[in-house]
């Protein structure tokens, strides 16, 4: 072993960077000596929670990998897999950039979303769509008002110019966010399954190549930044907030395309976390291999970059690729036709250690797998706790809550919640149909459907949580989210094949978050064990929280999930909107005598404690295939999923794309605003045709879910019980302009 030719590190710049005490002893162990300032900065990035999962992954090891249609596992690759047949796969991820949109809205979420779709393209796959889950604090107060219009432009400038749709998304407001925002990013590509290109360093002796832009001093430790709590000094780490050019990525993604069709390429990798420390350990471990890397052959946008500096960066649109010996003049050459650097950097070897050269004078020497993810990184079991809320909210009764006399001022309300209301002036601000792909812009759907061209084919694609619902219960407000997840992708005419998720919790040393976080897990593998539909990857974001005067304040444990299905003919696509007054409006599920963590609940009464919603896995489970069999017997012409808001919101928003409306009668056997406004599970609103009435009655003779004759269809008017809740032209009128009216 050479010796490196810096100065040792102390304990001291150790704990600084991010390192325990114990880790910092650890590495000493893997090393046999103590490490220099360059490789400890190596180390606290890579054994950072953001890059190793220390604290999860014993946890994530426990959901389900194994699925029918699984072509690439959780963690093998830079993104999951599915096979979408037609000799097609779908590569499809979300990942959060939450602490850097806190601090530099607009490039914090731009970059979430150049990073996202870097990990589809560096597969192989080609970006054909993207959705984000977007969760602020109180929306009246001036600084959530910075956020929403930086995070959404950021979003929008970066996905418009890099000409991939924004297909749907959600947005969601509570004071438990008025520090942190969450940005949850996902992105899908589509993939010849033969032309995959894999993340793994292979054959020594082969050139290793740093390709796009050039290397910069921002996003340095990016990482480590967001493996920590935000706090009133956080302001001091924007240098950690990367920055992007959409345009460079877009050259970077058809040089990519183009190299697919060479057999140049032996594995590629995004630079996201961690930079070139991150690719270069990742690739190498992943294959067995080392390398040999010459930081003073990377492209660098300032002069006199230290090596911790060009080995930290983060500067966005790069990639490491591996190339097969002999032809790097390929690489070269369509790099240099897009106008990007493809600059040779380094080699393989079998030595499975990195090491770092910088004017020829060695400034780190690592094993690789001590580095990575499943490898020699540490692995935490954390202490966790019931809290004591939790007893507390399962002590709510219907029966201490008094019911509105006027619950069309409730349905006014609800109708103009920011949580509940259009979310226009976001989406109108995203290009939805750049790239001719998306199929539900004006054909409106529970899920987003994305044309397969070439093929009968479409995808479903969703991203939903409802933390709400989980800070009151997270196993159950888990399970909730991957069924809801399920069930809009079923509504849309798809079958659900495989989930992402982006786990964005407190603070892991605090047992009560942790608590949280475990129960998520359970939820989590529960609902998709039912589903079938495993896990392919996604991110954990620990610490999204505020410390102000030392007391910390966890945001709502939000598991999103990102939820991707396939319609094997995409005319079986299915819609929200109502299509004819007469129709007959029927629910199918059970009305229950609920209002626990609705909105109507907590917005409209201010009662912050109550338990999940109604909810059962088995019933869930039985409504959907009843809900695809009438899609596939075509007995129905409209189905939209009971959620947000209640049934009384579902029914508007199925009048509201025609201007049509409805007239129902109330189930006696529940309270009228737990019929309207509960948020229990599993209920779908469809509608019959006249002609197909007979048959649907005959079918409903045939299953067990129990089904509902709520009214018809009418040509504007909201009715329920005889009662007037206005027209539908008045209620679409404060749905669509609500936000825009809140964030002036």
């Amino acid at each position: 072993m050479e010796k490196t030719s810096q100065q040792l590190a102390t304990l001291e710049q150790a704990v600084e960077l991010g390192l325990r005490q114990d880790e910092f002893e650890m590495i000493k162990e893997i090393l046999g000596r103590t490490p220099n300032f360059t490789e400890t900065a190596v180390y606290s990035v890579m054994w950072s929670e953001h890059c190793s999962y220390k604290n999860s992954i014993l946890w994530l090891k426990k959901l389900p990998k194994d699925g029918p249609h699984m072509l690439v596992k959780a963690g093998e690759e830079n993104a999951g897999l599915v096979d979408i047949g037609d000799g097609l796969g779908c590569a499809f991820k979300i990942e959060s950039h939450n602490h850097p949109s806190a601090l530099e809205p607009y490039q914090g979420a731009a970059t979430g979303v150049g990073g996202i779709n870097r990990d589809i393209f560096t597969m192989g796959a080609r970006p054909v769509a993207q959705l984000n889950s977007l969760r602020f604090g109180n929306i009246d107060r001036e600084r959530t008002k910075w956020l929403v219009r930086g995070i959404v432009k950021g979003i929008g400038d970066y996905g418009n110019a890099f000409g991939i749709p924004t297909v749907g998304g959600e947005v969601f407001f509570d004071d438990s966010y008025n520090t942190n925002p969450l940005v949850n990013a996902f992105s899908a590509g589509i993939v010849d399954s033969k032309k995959i290109i894999s993340a793994k360093a292979k054959g020594p002796g082969n050139p290793v190549f740093i390709v796009g832009s050039a290397t910069g001093k921002d996003g340095i430790a990016g990482a480590a930044f967001a493996s920590k709590d935000i706090t009133e000094e956080s302001a001091q780490d924007l240098p950690s907030v990367q920055v992007g050019d959409p345009f460079m990525e877009k050259l970077l993604l058809e040089a990519t395309m183009e190299l697919l069709n060479t057999d140049a390429v032996v594995g590629m990798q995004d630079m996201g976390a961690a930079g070139i420390t991150c690719s270069t350990c990742e690739m190498s471990a992943g294959g067995g291999v080392g390398m040999e890397i010459h930081l003073d052959r990377v492209p660098t946008r300032q002069d006199n970059m230290l090596p911790y500096e060009i080995l930290l960066s983060e500067s966005q649109e790069r990639m490491l690729v591996v190339v097969h010996k002999g032809k790097e003049q390929i690489v070269k050459d369509i790099f240099d036709k897009w106008d990007l650097h493809a600059a040779e950097i380094g080699v393989v070897t079998d030595t499975g250690r990195i090491l770092y050269y910088m004017h020829d004078e060695l400034v780190g020497d690592v094993p690789a797998e001590s580095l990575v993810l499943g490898g020699g990184a540490p692995q935490y079991e954390r202490e966790y706790k019931e809290p004591a809320y939790y007893q507390e909210y399962k002590k709510f009764s219907i029966d201490d809550v008094k019911e509105p006399e006027n619950l069309k001022e409730v349905a006014d309300f609800l109708l103009q919640h920011p949580n509940i209301c259009s979310k226009r002036w976001v989406y109108e601000q995203y290009d939805s149909m750049v790239g001719t792909k998306n199929m539900s812009t004006n054909r409106p759907s529970d899920a987003a459907i994305v044309n397969v061209k070439g093929t009968d084919k479409a995808l479903a694609m969703v991203v939903d949580c409802n933390s709400r619902y989980v800070k009151a219960d997270p196993e159950v407000g888990t399970m909730i989210a991957v069924s809801e997840s399920a069930r809009n992708v079923v509504c849309s005419g798809g079958v659900p094949s495989a989930i992402t998720n982006c786990l964005n919790f407190g603070n892991p040393y605090n047992p009560e978050s942790y608590w949280q976080f475990v129960g998520a897990i359970k939820g989590m593998s529960a609902a998709c064990n039912k589903f079938q539909t495993p896990v392919t990857g996604g991110n954990v974001s620990f610490y999204n929280q505020t410390v102000i005067n030392g007391v910390e304040e966890p945001v709502f444990p939000t598991p999103t999930i990102g939820m991707l299905g396939v319609l094997e003919d995409k005319n079986n696509m299915m819609t929200l909107d109502f299509k004819k007054k007469g129709d007959l409006i029927f629910l199918i599920g059970e009305s229950v005598n609920d209002i626990a963590s609705s909105e109507y609940l907590y917005s409209y009464h201010g009662v912050k404690a109550s338990p999940a919603p109604a909810f059962d896995l088995e019933k869930e489970f039985a409504l959907q295939e009843v809900i695809k069999d009438l899609i596939q017997k075509e007995f129905i012409n409209a189905a939209h999923d009971v959620s947000d808001g209640g049934l009384f919101i579902t029914l508007a928003e199925m009048s509201m794309p025609r201007g049509l409306g409805f007239d129902i009668e109330a189930d006696g056997e529940v309270r009228l605003d737990a019929f309207l406004f509960g948020e229990s599970q599993s209920r779908v609103v469809v509608t019959v045709s006249e002609d197909n009435e007979d048959e649907f009655i005959e079918y409903l003779a045939t299953i067990d879910v129990p089904t509902t004759l709520l009214g018809h269809v009418t040509k504007g008017k909201m009715v329920v019980d005889g009662e007037p809740f206005g027209f539908i032209h008045e209620a679409k009128e404060m749905y669509d302009n609500a936000l825009a009216n809140r964030l002036k």
